[in-house]
């Protein structure tokens, strides 16, 4: 329909204005582009190519300002641009959807710098000078998908330098001074929703995450590019990288040789890999995750595969029984994010699920060990609790034995002064019940001649000290004798201290 105006229309000029306005007309038709944009308006020593400007190599050093308002794709490369101001271009290039900026010596951009290309969806910032991303550089640039700043000399960034960037789904980082892993920009899933790849290779990254790293989908582990970094050497980053290993993700499986640590104090540079060597660090042989269970707890397990945009999800028992989706009977469900819930879980629920995830590029098999206790769990906070009182009460009773035998108030002296008592009471007595008279030395003589006790007189109610003598003779002049009242007890003594008395 539009051929046959154009061809009504040619006929009528042709009819009454001739050849000559017919040709002026079909050049001003042809030279006009979009939005008033002309074929004539391509910058000096630049090439232009329909609705693609290049001006690379061209040891540009400020950008040419008259820039047709339909370029689509403009090349800048390879020049000496250093600064990139706001008004870098005079008005808007609404049709701009990637600009190439790589090869310069940029070190400032302004943050309204891309306030003109509002529906820029590619970005090469690579191979400059720039050091740091200041506060909401990229927040205009809400359509952006590719953003590309490795090989700077990036080493701050701040927190919302990429803020509002709801479509991009790759950033290149790698090849700075970054000291910190960025994990906002993969935790937080509202920040960048739609990041696929961050690749923060070659950095100055000594220590990760771990914990929150475990934790990510693995479809944006497959995206996480990590390797030649100064990782310091342990167990968990050895854990770690294994585990994203055993799951075949592509930031570990092409570029396993790149994924090393520093090993201290040698400061040698090993493989993480080879951490579960003896003559390193001597790391547990890793295993794969089993997710445990109490009897009749409710267990949601994850079909976490590495691809996005899995349509379907399919799970398989641990007899290979297929998982109804709609089921009111049955204690498995399978919700509408593809995870498979049992509730409530039984003895017999344990064994090993499968989960086949289905997209349009490929399949991935994954397997969930689940074992499941034979108790509940409040029971076995009981069970935990009985233990812990026993043990209190035993500690305590052995507190209370020790502060009886140790620790009672007056125990030494009162003790001492009862013995001596003691001792004292029992000479006395075995001295009053003794049944032997004590005034007849000589019954208390041995027939051999030798005598363990003399008694000192025949005084009634009076004893004498006693010492043995080789040549006894009771009546012999001149013997010694040594007297002491009853009333003293150092002088009481039995004279028959070689028969046992009991009381």
């Amino acid at each position: 329909m539009w051929f046959r105006y154009v061809l009504a229309l040619r006929q009528h000029l042709e009819l009454h204005c001739g050849s000559s306005w017919l040709l002026v007309l079909l050049l001003l038709g042809f030279g006009v582009a979009r939005d008033g944009g002309s074929v004539l308006n391509c910058p000096s020593k630049c090439v232009c190519a329909s609705n693609i400007i290049s001006c690379s190599k061209i040891s540009m050093t400020i950008i040419p300002t008259n820039l047709p308002q339909f370029t689509a794709l403009l090349d800048l490369s390879h020049n000496n641009l250093s600064r990139l101001h706001a008004d870098w271009t005079l008005h808007r290039l609404s049709h701009l959807h990637s600009l190439l900026l790589s090869h310069n010596s940029l070190n400032f951009i302004s943050i309204e710098a891309f306030s003109h290309v509002l529906h820029l969806k590619y970005l090469d910032l690579s191979s400059n000078n720039i050091k740091h991303l200041e506060e909401n550089l990229f927040s205009e640039l809400r359509e952006l998908e590719v953003l590309l700043l490795y090989n700077n000399q990036i080493s701050q960034m701040d927190r919302s330098a990429f803020d509002e960037m709801d479509k991009l789904q790759k950033l290149y980082l790698s090849q700075n001074q970054i000291s910190r892993f960025p994990l906002e920009l993969v935790k937080d899933r509202a920040k960048l929703p739609e990041l696929s790849l961050l690749d923060i290779s070659s950095n100055k990254i000594k220590s990760l995450p771990i914990g929150d790293l475990k934790a990510l989908p693995a479809w944006i582990k497959n995206g996480l590019y990590l390797h030649s970094n100064p990782f310091s050497c342990d167990c968990q980053l050895y854990e770690l990288f294994t585990h994203w290993h055993v799951r075949q993700l592509s930031s570990v499986v092409d570029f396993q040789a790149d994924l090393t640590c520093v090993l201290l104090p040698s400061k040698k540079s090993v493989s993480i890999f080879s951490l579960n060597n003896q003559d390193f660090l001597n790391c547990s042989k890793f295993k794969e995750y089993v997710l445990e269970a109490f009897l009749g707890d409710t267990v949601t397990l994850n079909c976490d595969t590495k691809l996005r945009g899995v349509t379907t999800r399919e799970w398989l028992t641990p007899n290979n029984e297929p998982v109804a989706e709609e089921d009111d009977n049955s204690t498995m469900t399978v919700l509408n994010n593809g995870s498979l819930q049992i509730r409530p879980i039984r003895v017999e629920d344990m064994g090993t699920y499968t989960c086949y995830a289905v997209s349009q590029v490929f399949n991935e098999t994954l397997y969930v060990d689940v074992k499941v206790h034979n108790f509940t769990q409040h029971g076995s906070h009981d069970t935990l609790n009985t233990a812990y009182t026993t043990l209190v009460g035993c500690i305590l009773s052995v507190i209370l034995v020790l502060i009886y035998l140790y620790l009672t108030p007056c125990r030494c002296w009162c003790r001492n002064s009862e013995k001596q008592a003691a001792q004292h009471e029992d000479s006395i007595n075995s001295s009053m019940l003794s049944t032997t008279p004590n005034h007849n030395a000589e019954a208390a003589v041995p027939k051999d001649g030798f005598s363990h006790h003399a008694a000192s007189g025949n005084a009634p109610g009076q004893n004498g000290k006693f010492k043995p003598s080789s040549t006894p003779d009771p009546e012999a002049k001149g013997a010694p004798k040594a007297q002491r009242k009853m009333s003293d007890p150092d002088s009481v003594s039995s004279v028959f201290s070689d028969t046992p008395i009991v009381v």
